[in-house]
């Protein structure tokens, strides 16, 4: 399952610009982050799904040397050798030229000599991984042109860390894996349960008569730019002093047990304690949430969710006025449960819903947000397949 109107377009965008059918395409989608908020930098746990919009990426052979990508919706155009390790001055190309480069550099993979095209249907900025989704939508395509298996020659974990390494360094946000695991162990209909200290993953299902809404209030955020690194620094501060008052090893918050964190938080830097707070919480409520699911106790499930959101605000502070108008709308129309969905200040809100009851939801959070200044677009996600070589 993909989204074949966007592998479509790209297909056709390609060969306008190129002259040209794409000989390799790939797909990858991006993903709503369910439960388990900034976890995964903390060797955490996490809830997510891969969601039915993403990136589609096209690749052919060209009569000069380099690499040259083109961005086909805005029609912008960049080109690079695959083992130059300069930044491009462009928000974009460095999502595709950092996969190039590390595959190149840490895998002996080189590519040269090719035209690429990319277009998707995630929307920028919206808190969804689009990012992720080009990253991982360049390497399953670059792979497949080289010629190279996936699960051989390179197995999907390296994949998701090679995507990863290019966000921390080619374009300087220090994120976690869920993002890039998200687009990649994807499965119809599943949430997926990662650990980013074993980075095992595995498929937990959702219930039938659920389903989420992907409500984005148009508020843009690039994570680079926002206090996200700043926050990771907190983090690894409280696990360092935490490390001190425990007879066991705190290498990162994932390991410090819950009881003893609630009897030392006030023992180690204030605001170290206050972002740990949000992300011990959501470790604990990915744990209790897979018993939950396990039961059908979806309900309890989705009160996870709002109480995953308010650490988020109170916390560690994460979330902003638009946001939270939107997950208060969502529970006074009788959502399941409602939370920003990714790294936050910015981005979009998932909210869990009986799938009878999605539409009206829907249009009461629209309603509701409309008398506060909000405009929310809203759509139904459907948890999708992971990321897949297409031609």
């Amino acid at each position: 399952m993909y989204d074949e109107q966007v592998v479509k377009e790209a297909r056709a965008i390609h060969a306008e610009l190129y002259s040209t059918e794409p000989t390799t395409v790939s797909y990858a989608p991006g993903r709503i982050e369910v439960l388990g908020n900034h976890t995964d930098y903390n060797a955490g746990t996490t809830f997510s799904c891969a969601i039915n919009f993403g990136h589609c990426f096209c690749i052919s052979k060209s009569n000069k040397p380099g690499i040259r990508v083109t961005a086909g919706d805005i029609r912008e155009t960049f080109e690079f050798s695959a083992t130059c390790d300069e930044k491009i001055d462009s928000y974009w190309a460095n999502y595709v030229k950092g996969n190039f480069y590390y595959l190149a550099t840490e895998h002996g993979i080189v590519i040269d000599g090719i035209d690429c095209t990319f277009l998707g249907s995630i929307p920028m900025g919206a808190g969804l991984s689009s990012s992720a989704a080009l990253e991982v939508a360049t390497t399953y395509a670059a792979l497949q042109y080289a010629g190279k298996t996936i699960g051989e020659d390179i197995s999907k974990n390296e994949i998701g860390i090679l995507a990863q390494k290019c966000e921390n360094v080619f374009a300087g946000c220090s994120c976690g894996l869920l993002d890039q695991f998200s687009s990649i162990f994807g499965e119809h209909h599943g949430l997926i349960h990662s650990d980013f200290r074993t980075l095992e993953t595995y498929t937990v299902k959702l219930p039938d008569d659920a389903m989420f809404l992907m409500i984005n209030p148009h508020i843009k955020h690039k994570l680079a730019d926002s206090p996200y690194n700043a926050r990771r620094q907190s983090c690894e501060k409280a696990a360092t002093e935490l490390n001190e008052l425990v007879d066991y090893e705190v290498a990162a918050l994932r390991d410090i047990q819950f009881e003893d964190f609630q009897a030392l938080k006030d023992k180690i830097d204030p605001e170290a304690a206050q972002r740990a707070t949000h992300v011990v919480w959501e470790i604990h409520r990915v744990e209790e949430g897979v018993k939950l699911l396990a039961e059908g106790n979806i309900e309890e499930f989705g009160q996870f969710m709002f109480d995953s959101h308010e650490t988020s605000r109170t916390a560690f502070e994460n979330s902003i006025p638009g946001l939270d108008i939107v997950v208060a709308a969502a529970k006074e129309a009788g959502a399941l449960g409602a939370r920003l969905s990714g790294g936050g200040w910015g981005g979009s809100v998932c909210a869990l819903v009986k799938s009878a009851e999605a539409d009206r939801i829907s249009e009461e959070i629209i309603s509701a947000c409309k008398t506060k200044g909000v405009e929310p677009t809203i759509e139904k996600i459907v948890p999708s397949q992971g990321a897949q070589v297409i031609l």
